[in-house]
Protein backbone atom coordinates (compact mmCIF):
# COMPACT_ATOMS: atom_id res chain seq x y z
CA UNK A 1 0.00 0.00 0.00
CA UNK A 2 1.35 3.42 -0.92
CA UNK A 3 1.98 5.91 1.85
CA UNK A 4 -0.29 8.95 1.61
CA UNK A 5 1.14 12.28 2.71
CA UNK A 6 -1.40 14.67 4.19
CA UNK A 7 -0.93 18.43 3.96
CA UNK A 8 -2.05 21.21 6.30
CA UNK A 9 -5.77 21.87 5.99
CA UNK A 10 -6.51 18.65 4.11
CA UNK A 11 -9.47 16.61 5.32
CA UNK A 12 -8.72 13.20 6.77
CA UNK A 13 -11.70 11.12 5.66
CA UNK A 14 -13.20 8.13 7.38
CA UNK A 15 -12.14 6.00 4.40
CA UNK A 16 -8.50 7.13 4.78
CA UNK A 17 -8.59 6.46 8.52
CA UNK A 18 -10.14 3.01 8.10
CA UNK A 19 -7.64 2.07 5.37
CA UNK A 20 -4.63 3.04 7.49
CA UNK A 21 -6.00 1.39 10.64
CA UNK A 22 -6.83 -1.81 8.76
CA UNK A 23 -3.29 -2.01 7.40
CA UNK A 24 -1.43 -1.35 10.63
CA UNK A 25 1.40 -3.69 11.67
CA UNK A 26 0.62 -5.26 15.07
CA UNK A 27 -2.90 -6.26 16.02
CA UNK A 28 -3.95 -7.03 19.59
CA UNK A 29 -4.96 -10.71 19.98
CA UNK A 30 -5.26 -11.36 23.73
CA UNK A 31 -3.98 -10.44 27.16
CA UNK A 32 -3.71 -12.66 30.23
CA UNK A 33 -3.32 -11.48 33.81
CA UNK A 34 -0.72 -13.50 35.69
CA UNK A 35 -1.97 -14.91 39.00
CA UNK A 36 -0.23 -14.73 42.37
CA UNK A 37 2.91 -16.85 42.95
CA UNK A 38 2.23 -19.18 40.00
CA UNK A 39 4.74 -21.78 38.80
CA UNK A 40 3.74 -21.30 35.12
CA UNK A 41 1.38 -19.31 32.92
CA UNK A 42 -0.63 -20.98 30.16
CA UNK A 43 -1.98 -18.82 27.35
CA UNK A 44 -4.60 -20.75 25.33
CA UNK A 45 -6.32 -20.08 22.01
CA UNK A 46 -4.10 -17.15 20.97
CA UNK A 47 -2.66 -18.58 17.72
CA UNK A 48 -4.83 -19.13 14.64
CA UNK A 49 -4.78 -18.98 10.85
CA UNK A 50 -5.43 -15.23 11.05
CA UNK A 51 -1.69 -14.48 11.49
CA UNK A 52 1.52 -16.30 10.58
CA UNK A 53 3.71 -14.38 13.05
CA UNK A 54 3.14 -13.13 16.60
CA UNK A 55 4.76 -10.91 19.25
CA UNK A 56 4.45 -11.86 22.93
CA UNK A 57 5.23 -9.22 25.57
CA UNK A 58 5.15 -9.40 29.38
CA UNK A 59 4.60 -6.22 31.41
CA UNK A 60 4.81 -5.72 35.17
CA UNK A 61 5.26 -9.44 35.94
CA UNK A 62 7.17 -9.87 39.20
CA UNK A 63 9.51 -12.86 39.62
CA UNK A 64 11.02 -14.63 42.61
CA UNK A 65 14.19 -16.70 42.57
CA UNK A 66 14.50 -16.98 38.80
CA UNK A 67 17.09 -16.04 36.18
CA UNK A 68 15.17 -17.06 33.07
CA UNK A 69 11.85 -18.39 31.82
CA UNK A 70 11.17 -21.17 29.34
CA UNK A 71 8.66 -21.15 26.47
CA UNK A 72 6.78 -24.18 25.15
CA UNK A 73 4.11 -24.28 22.44
CA UNK A 74 0.94 -26.13 23.42
CA UNK A 75 1.05 -29.75 22.30
CA UNK A 76 4.73 -29.63 21.27
CA UNK A 77 6.86 -31.16 24.02
CA UNK A 78 9.99 -32.10 22.10
CA UNK A 79 12.18 -31.01 19.22
CA UNK A 80 13.32 -27.55 20.33
CA UNK A 81 16.73 -26.54 18.96
CA UNK A 82 18.38 -23.23 19.66
CA UNK A 83 20.93 -21.11 21.43
CA UNK A 84 21.51 -17.95 23.35
CA UNK A 85 24.43 -15.71 22.51
CA UNK A 86 25.19 -13.34 25.37
CA UNK A 87 27.83 -11.23 27.06
CA UNK A 88 28.37 -10.41 30.70
CA UNK A 89 27.83 -6.74 31.53
CA UNK A 90 31.24 -6.41 33.22
CA UNK A 91 33.32 -8.71 30.98
CA UNK A 92 31.81 -8.20 27.57
CA UNK A 93 33.29 -11.37 26.05
CA UNK A 94 30.57 -13.15 24.04
CA UNK A 95 29.54 -16.66 25.04
CA UNK A 96 26.77 -19.02 24.02
CA UNK A 97 24.68 -21.91 25.25
CA UNK A 98 23.10 -24.26 22.73
CA UNK A 99 20.48 -26.94 23.10
CA UNK A 100 19.46 -29.81 20.90
CA UNK A 101 16.09 -31.62 20.81
CA UNK A 102 14.82 -30.61 24.26
CA UNK A 103 11.29 -29.97 25.60
CA UNK A 104 11.25 -26.13 25.72
CA UNK A 105 13.00 -22.98 24.61
CA UNK A 106 15.29 -22.54 27.59
CA UNK A 107 16.11 -18.81 27.49
CA UNK A 108 12.86 -17.20 26.28
CA UNK A 109 13.15 -14.31 28.73
CA UNK A 110 15.16 -13.15 31.70
CA UNK A 111 14.66 -11.23 34.91
CA UNK A 112 16.11 -7.96 36.08
CA UNK A 113 15.47 -6.80 39.63
CA UNK A 114 12.55 -9.19 40.10
CA UNK A 115 10.85 -8.05 36.86
CA UNK A 116 10.26 -10.44 33.96
CA UNK A 117 11.71 -9.23 30.66
CA UNK A 118 9.88 -11.08 27.91
CA UNK A 119 9.55 -9.94 24.27
CA UNK A 120 9.28 -12.91 21.89
CA UNK A 121 8.63 -13.07 18.15
CA UNK A 122 7.15 -16.41 17.01
CA UNK A 123 6.76 -17.37 13.35
CA UNK A 124 4.38 -20.15 12.18
CA UNK A 125 3.09 -21.40 15.55
CA UNK A 126 -0.30 -22.38 14.09
CA UNK A 127 0.98 -23.70 10.77
CA UNK A 128 1.90 -27.35 10.19
CA UNK A 129 5.51 -26.46 9.38
CA UNK A 130 8.72 -25.35 11.10
CA UNK A 131 8.34 -22.74 13.83
CA UNK A 132 10.93 -20.03 14.63
CA UNK A 133 11.53 -17.93 17.74
CA UNK A 134 13.63 -14.88 18.57
CA UNK A 135 13.85 -12.76 21.69
CA UNK A 136 16.21 -10.37 23.42
CA UNK A 137 17.54 -11.73 26.70
CA UNK A 138 18.54 -9.73 29.79
CA UNK A 139 19.12 -10.91 33.35
CA UNK A 140 20.99 -9.44 36.33
CA UNK A 141 24.44 -9.87 34.76
CA UNK A 142 24.04 -10.72 31.05
CA UNK A 143 22.42 -9.51 27.84
CA UNK A 144 22.05 -11.23 24.49
CA UNK A 145 19.74 -12.80 21.94
CA UNK A 146 17.92 -16.11 22.14
CA UNK A 147 16.88 -17.91 18.94
CA UNK A 148 15.28 -21.31 18.41
CA UNK A 149 13.31 -23.50 16.06
CA UNK A 150 10.99 -26.47 16.18
CA UNK A 151 10.55 -28.54 13.01
CA UNK A 152 7.46 -30.47 14.09
CA UNK A 153 4.37 -30.16 11.91
CA UNK A 154 2.03 -29.93 14.91
CA UNK A 155 -0.20 -26.86 14.99
CA UNK A 156 -0.09 -24.95 18.29
CA UNK A 157 -2.90 -22.71 19.54
CA UNK A 158 -1.18 -21.49 22.70
CA UNK A 159 1.93 -21.64 24.88
CA UNK A 160 3.28 -21.98 28.43
CA UNK A 161 5.80 -19.68 30.17
CA UNK A 162 7.63 -21.29 33.12
CA UNK A 163 10.33 -19.79 35.38
CA UNK A 164 13.40 -21.99 35.87
CA UNK A 165 13.18 -21.33 39.63
CA UNK A 166 10.59 -19.54 41.74
CA UNK A 167 7.27 -18.02 40.72
CA UNK A 168 5.57 -15.31 38.68
CA UNK A 169 3.07 -12.79 40.08
CA UNK A 170 0.82 -10.13 38.58
CA UNK A 171 1.19 -8.13 35.41
CA UNK A 172 0.10 -9.06 31.91
CA UNK A 173 1.25 -11.28 29.08
CA UNK A 174 -0.07 -9.82 25.82
CA UNK A 175 -0.11 -11.46 22.39
CA UNK A 176 -0.15 -9.44 19.16
CA UNK A 177 -0.44 -10.72 15.59
CA UNK A 178 1.64 -9.34 12.73
CA UNK A 179 -0.89 -8.34 10.08
CA UNK A 180 -0.47 -10.12 6.75
CA UNK A 181 0.31 -7.87 3.75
Amino acid sequence: MAIKTFTTGEVLTAADTNTYLANSGLVYVSSTTVGSAVSSVTISSCFSATYDAYKIVATNVVTTGTQNVTFQLSGITTGYYGNIIYANFSGGTPASVGYNNISTITYAGGTQGQMLLLNIDVINPFLAKAKFFSSPYVDQTNAGTSTAQNNQSTSATGFVITPNVGTLTGGQITVYGYRKG
